[in-house]
């Protein structure tokens, strides 16, 4: 099982969707506690979710985790899943209000940045991380 984890295509151009999904998650989880009323729990709240002190707190952490780890490529398609859920629920959360109070265009160019994400995230869960990255040095090791 994690031989299909770590396993990668050797790409050597995928650390390009990589640095872009990381860094944007990293700086995303990082922004939620240096701006917690208006990236974290305070945006949590305006959107009516639950719960939106616990919520930003562990949505922040896992965007640190998993942004970390896709940049240096460790357990990439794990943190990939995460990403990919991430988005999902926040199109979901913030674009559908926008769909039905401003229609379909200004809904997709409010979501350029999250469908980006969502597509560079099922990217790496499909390919993996690539040639340049910790799980292509440990499926190397592991033969």
């Amino acid at each position: 099982m994690f031989q299909k984890i770590v396993n990668s295509d050797h790409s050597k151009t995928t650390i390009i969707i990589r640095l872009m999904v990381g860094i944007v998650f990293l700086s995303e989880g990082i922004q939620k506690f240096l701006f917690p009323a208006i990236r974290g729990a305070g945006r949590f709240e305006k959107i009516g979710l639950p719960s939106p002190e616990f919520l930003g707190t562990f949505v922040g952490a896992f965007e640190v985790i998993c942004g970390a780890l896709i940049l240096i490529g460790l357990l990439t398609r794990l943190a990939s899943i995460s990403t990919l859920t991430i988005m999902l629920v926040a199109i979901a959360t913030t674009k559908s209000e926008i769909l039905i109070n401003d229609g379909f265009w200004v809904m997709l160019h409010d979501s350029r940045t999250d469908w980006a994400m969502f597509l560079g995230s099922l990217f790496l869960i499909i390919k993996g991380s690539g040639n340049w990255s910790l799980d292509n040095f440990l499926n190397r090791t592991n033969y």
